[in-house]
């Protein structure tokens, strides 16, 4: 008897394809906004500081910002260091899909769903991404391959252990990752799983979710901080019901059996459930963003694949040599359809702001004693995350540090404080939103700090860049008819 051929896995490709995805554009033209300012400017704290700070804001990314802090410490601040995370964890997501593909559909279901992974658009965008929402799509991706493993019967007590694990960093990351387990319990449900298996899979489960717990009721008291967030509109459910469209076509196109583990019966929960819950949610409080379902877009690209696969197996026994070009063609179709919008997510105009632009116009216009405002106060991003450009600038309005108040924008004085302050001084930088971008102005300090501009000082300066304005003001002289 022949003994057969060893084959090379089939996911080192997608894995190095999503690096490469990845790691083209990665600075995006050496350009940070607003939400990677969070990231960079926390995670340089001390892990004392990282710690008091959890305890009044953002404790919901506290376990990825020590990861940071870490890696900063490690191997210093920069674009890379803050991207390159996001960047290997999605190509582990690309690993995943690909495995799971390929177990249940074949090798084309498994490529083809590695490699599209990497080329939808939500995907790109968190891809170089300096926050979370990659490392949860990889907890994700590695949660249900573990959890096929299981259902295939080649797991043991360490893979449902795995999968706790999983899940319960997956959590920690972003709590809402948790929708992952009404998917996989849609799985369950679809397999026709044994008594067995729900059992050990309820334990595992259980067991993760409490370790969350702790977590998501801490968090109830910092809501404040999604009440940005708007209320659930129509318009907003075009999007995912597109998405929920295709991977119904690709489902179908998998020819899905009840009680049979498919690619169908993995892939449509994973990209439906959280989807739909999470529009459910937000009919109570308003939470949908797409980031927080990112990993969902997993069971999209395993759809895909199967749709893929299926396309090969129409094509193959008419046209064999063909059939083996046909994923690879459709990627490069895809690559080059999809290339105007890839080249725009890779700009610094694919965000809403550039703060390391802003501070740059700030080192180019300061002068020795010059005073700096901000409005509103999260504007101070900008020095936090570049201290040396604002060296020598005094910023009037602040009364407690970000690291001493444990905040991310610090504590400023009263608004009376900051007029007398800011008319104490011959010339003040304001940093700011652009117009495009910029929202009301609604607290009394920032109106106070606008007011006092408008009327003893005058404009000299006025750059606007990326999202961002840096405005020069020079105090009127006595000549202009405005008292000192």
């Amino acid at each position: 008897m022949p003994v057969p051929l060893w084959r090379p896995p089939v996911w080192p490709v997608p894995v190095l394809w999503t690096l490469a995805l990845g790691l083209w554009g990665l600075s995006r033209q050496h350009s940070v906004w607003r939400d990677e300012a969070a990231t960079w400017q926390v995670a340089r704290r001390p892990a004392a500081d990282i710690w008091h700070m959890l305890g009044q804001v953002d404790v919901v990314h506290g376990l990825y910002y020590l990861l940071m802090h870490g890696l900063f410490a490690c191997f210093g601040p920069g674009t890379t260091t803050l991207r390159l995370p996001s960047v290997l964890a999605m190509a582990v997501a690309a690993a995943c899909v690909t495995v799971i593909g390929h177990r249940l559909a074949g090798v084309w279901a498994g490529l083809g769903g590695g490699l599209a992974l990497g080329l939808l658009p939500a995907v790109q965008f968190y891809l170089q991404e300096g926050r979370p929402y990659a490392l949860t799509a990889a907890g994700a991706g590695i949660s249900t391959l573990l959890l096929v493993t299981l259902l295939q019967g080649r797991g043991r007590t360490a893979h449902w252990a795995g999968y706790a694990g999983a899940v319960l960093v997956c959590g920690l990351l972003n709590w809402l990752s948790l929708l992952i387990l009404p998917a996989h319990a849609a799985t369950l449900l679809w397999t026709r799983a044994g008594r067995d298996t729900w059992a050990r899979w309820a334990v595992a489960s259980a067991a993760a979710a409490a370790g969350v717990l702790p977590l998501i009721l801490f968090s109830r008291q910092q809501s404040r901080q999604v009440s940005w967030i708007p209320s659930l509109t129509w318009h907003m459910l075009i999007g995912p019901a597109v998405l929920l469209t295709i991977g119904a076509v690709g489902a179908l196109l998998n020819r899905p059996k009840a009680g049979r583990l498919s690619v169908a019966a993995v892939g449509l929960p994973l990209l439906a459930v959280p989807q739909l819950a999470l529009a459910g949610l937000s009919l109570i409080r308003p939470l949908f963003l797409d980031r927080y379902v990112l990993f969902s877009m997993l069971g999209l690209a395993l759809l895909v694949g199967a749709g893929l696969s299926a396309a090969v197996r129409a094509v193959g026994p008419r046209y064999p040599r063909a059939s083996s070009w046909l994923v690879p063609a459709v990627v490069a179709v895809a690559v080059v359809a999809l290339l105007p919008q890839s080249l725009a997510k890779r700009s610094p105009a694919s965000r809403v702001d550039d703060v390391l632009a802003s501070a740059a116009d700030v080192r180019r216009l300061k002068r020795p004693g010059d005073a700096v405002v901000f409005i509103p106060a999260a504007r101070r991003d900008a020095a936090l995350v570049c201290p040396a450009d604002f060296a020598g600038l005094r910023d009037v309005a602040l009364e407690e540090s970000p690291v001493a108040s444990g905040t991310l924008k610090g504590v400023e004085a009263g608004p009376a404080r900051i007029r007398t302050a800011m008319l104490a001084q011959r010339r003040i930088l304001l940093v700011t939103d652009a117009p495009g971008v910029a929202r009301p102005r609604s607290a009394g300090r920032d109106k106070a700090k606008a007011a006092v501009l408008e009327e003893y000082f005058t404009v000299v300066a006025d750059e606007q860049v990326r999202g961002r304005r840096l405005t020069v003001y020079e105090r009127r002289s006595r000549a202009d008819g405005v008292a000192r």
